[in-house]
């Protein structure tokens, strides 16, 4: 069974890298770059400074706690533990690999940090925020960002979706201790 969901994985991965052009190669470069979010991520911050006012630092520390455990956990729970190799590191399937401006990252995948960590962002915020718009356009974003992944030969699609996974289950938990935090501020705050 593993074997025929591997075959799977990796056939479905060599079609979606091979639809590839010089065109899309930037574009998937830049999609997939950090710093090319980051006036997205400061206008969710500014958003969230306006709505929620003192309670921003809260927010914003419970993100920095939620990215730090999706990074790490990715690395240390996942890739470490189960070392599938990425596309690129594959034996099998290396040399038929698209590659965008040769890199490809460390040896293992699964699974995908960039996906855990834009799911577990997303996640987080559309349950903060609540609003149709951005719920739609955060998952979008996510599932963009890490499709870039699969098309710069870096992941497989279970890679993504092992990372999606992990980092929706995340973004749940850690809104849940937000929601406990929230509250017990709340009732300390109406004390003083």
């Amino acid at each position: 069974m593993i074997e025929f969901l591997d075959n799977i994985d990796q056939n479905l991965f060599l079609f979606l890298n091979g639809l590839n052009s010089p065109f899309w190669d930037q574009v998937m470069w830049w999609i997939s770059g950090t710093i090319s979010w980051l006036p997205l991520y400061l206008l969710i911050t500014g958003w969230l400074i306006y709505r929620f006012k003192w309670k921003v630092v809260l927010i914003l520390f419970m993100v920095a706690v939620l990215i730090t455990l999706s990074d790490q956990g990715s690395v240390h729970l996942f890739k470490e533990l189960f070392q599938r190799p990425r596309p690129c590191h594959d034996p099998e399937i290396s040399q038929v690999v698209h590659l965008v401006k040769g890199h490809c990252g460390g040896k293992y995948g699964f699974v995908s940090s960039h996906a855990a960590n834009t799911f577990a962002m997303g996640t987080f915020t559309l349950l903060i925020i609540r609003k149709r718009f951005y719920s739609i356009f955060i998952m979008l974003w996510a599932s963009l960002l890490s499709y870039s992944r699969i098309y710069l030969g870096v992941h497989y699609p279970g890679d993504i979706l092992g990372g999606a996974a992990f980092g929706i289950i995340l973004g749940f938990l850690i809104y849940k201790i937000y929601l406990l935090a929230a509250t017990k501020l709340d009732a300390y705050h109406k004390k003083s």
